[in-house]
């Protein structure tokens, strides 16, 4: 059998010739304006809804987050974000309830704009976490609130309190 020939009758199979260029995948994310998916993790006392955040490398708080991983869905991706960065076992909702826009530098310093899905995650238990260094903690509202504000730019820091109001919101209407 020659090249371009198929063991079907009358399929031609034709031969495709390799790539010669390489992409990595973070510059495919980056390309396409990277999806993320966040757990906005909570608890309810009698002194009110708590929210559990935790620490970036440069010490910001913020939702447990990360990429959209390919066979997982987004809840799904949610979770395992919330476990290895908190340490969560939880009930997670498997519909984002809202987004926000991450804004960030690209490699080669330009803007990018990463859309993050996300989800709300009653905690159950938890666990240490898998990632050292992510510190996770219990905030009120408005502490988290302000957690999430601080060293940010104004309208990012407003967009992620924007996302713990609507979080509140949803949760007082369950109880």
């Amino acid at each position: 059998m020659s090249a371009g020939e198929s063991r079907l009758p009358g399929v031609v199979a034709r031969s495709l010739k390799p790539s010669t260029r390489f992409f990595r995948l973070e510059h495919l994310r980056q390309l396409r304006g990277s999806e993320q998916v966040a757990a906005v993790c909570y608890r309810v006392r009698k002194s009110g809804i708590e929210f559990l955040l935790v620490q970036t490398s440069g010490g910001r708080w913020i939702f447990p987050k990360g990429s959209a991983e390919p066979g997982l869905t987004h809840a799904q991706a949610a979770a395992l974000e919330a476990f290895e960065e908190a340490g969560v076992h939880g009930r997670m909702e498997e519909k984002a309830f809202t987004q926000y826009i991450r804004p960030q530098k690209g490699s080669d310093s330009s803007a990018i704009r990463t859309t993050v899905n996300v989800h709300l995650c009653e905690v159950l238990w938890l666990d240490p976490p898998q990632e050292s260094g992510r510190n996770p903690t219990w905030f009120s509202v408005e502490k988290a609130k302000r957690r999430l504000q601080q060293d940010r730019n104004t309208d990012f820091g407003d967009a992620l309190a924007e996302v713990l109001d609507r979080a509140a919101n949803r949760i007082q209407r369950r109880y």
